[in-house]
């Protein structure tokens, strides 16, 4: 019974981390949790502390204040058992070009005891390069060598895989193909993984949860699909003969709406969407068609940060 209520802890712990350079504060009293098993996004407008927070837990920056647990380990006080949950890639993954893929894992491997050829080959098929994991480096695209630098991070079987800006450089396809390897990970190794990006509507894709910092402070932490709803409330969007009329109607009741264009936004639970519909046709308000209205995580981001949306 124990292990499986330590299954259920958060990979990560922040726990009120402030970082200072010198009269700066970069981070201010930071505090959140990175779930088992899903792809968790970091978001903040350009100078947030996003970087700034990924060195930090993985010991590449020193902490002012505050800890950082994984695995329930402390980066500060316990650094190399907390460091062996982790697989990281900040910035470009390094590798040797004129080496081949399979030659790049075995030299990385040696760093590690106990990693043979059966992991990585494993790694390899992982994160789908059988075909060319033999070639040499210098002829990948971005988009491989962004998949060999996940592999490599991959080889110690860590619980957490930070990467940041992953999404940098690579075309549609390249990030589509990052994409569904990341989901692969959680979904069959129940690996956690913490990305940074600025491709707001691609982590909309991407991710099960998303923090947002400003200034170095924590704005929101939430689960991708509760950003279609609004105090658990659908934004219910009805194409209607007269938006006007229907405004005022719900008005009358006492319903939070919006006209535009030909539609009114209406705030509602979902059994309420049929009876709305019969509201609007019993007075006389033709409804030409009913769907679900939701802001996208950029919209939403705009709105809580006030900030470009380049992160």
């Amino acid at each position: 019974m124990a292990a499986a209520a330590q299954d259920q802890s958060p990979i990560v712990q922040i726990e009120r981390i402030t970082k200072r350079i010198g009269a700066k504060t970069i981070i201010d009293q930071l505090t959140f949790d990175v779930p088992r098993g899903e792809v968790f996004g970091f978001l903040g407008p350009n100078g947030a502390g996003k970087t700034t927070t990924i060195r930090m837990m993985v010991g590449l920056m020193s902490i002012t204040e505050g800890d950082i647990r994984i695995g329930g380990y402390s980066i500060r006080t316990h650094f190399e058992q907390a460091i062996r949950h982790v697989g990281a890639i900040v910035e470009n993954p390094e590798m040797y070009k004129f080496l081949s893929g399979y030659n790049n894992l075995v030299h990385y491997a040696r760093m590690f005891p106990g990693i043979g050829a059966d992991r990585i080959d494993e790694v390899i098929e992982l994160v789908g390069m059988e075909n060319r994991i033999h070639d040499k480096v210098k002829t990948y695209s971005l988009g491989m060598r962004q998949r060999l630098g996940i592999a490599q991070a991959l080889l110690h079987k860590p619980d957490v895989l930070i990467l940041d800006e992953p999404t940098n450089g690579l075309d549609p396809a390249g990030i589509r193909e990052l994409r569904d390897h990341l989901r692969k990970l959680t979904r069959e190794d129940g690996i956690s993984v913490i990305v940074s990006s600025h491709l707001l509507a691609e982590m909309e894709l991407m991710c099960d949860r998303v923090a947002i910092i400003q200034n170095g402070k924590l704005v929101d932490v939430r689960l991708i699909k509760e950003y279609t709803r609004s105090d658990g409330k659908l934004h219910v969007a009805f194409e209607v003969s007269s938006p006007d009329q229907a405004l005022a109607l719900a008005a009358a009741q006492s319903v939070k709406a919006e006209v535009e264009g030909d539609d009114l936004i209406l705030m509602l639970d979902k059994e309420e969407t049929a009876l709305w519909n019969k509201r609007f046709v019993e007075a006389g308000i033709a409804v030409y068609g009913i769907r679900t209205a939701t802001k996208s995580l950029e919209d939403q981001f705009l709105e809580m940060t006030g900030s470009d949306p380049i992160a």
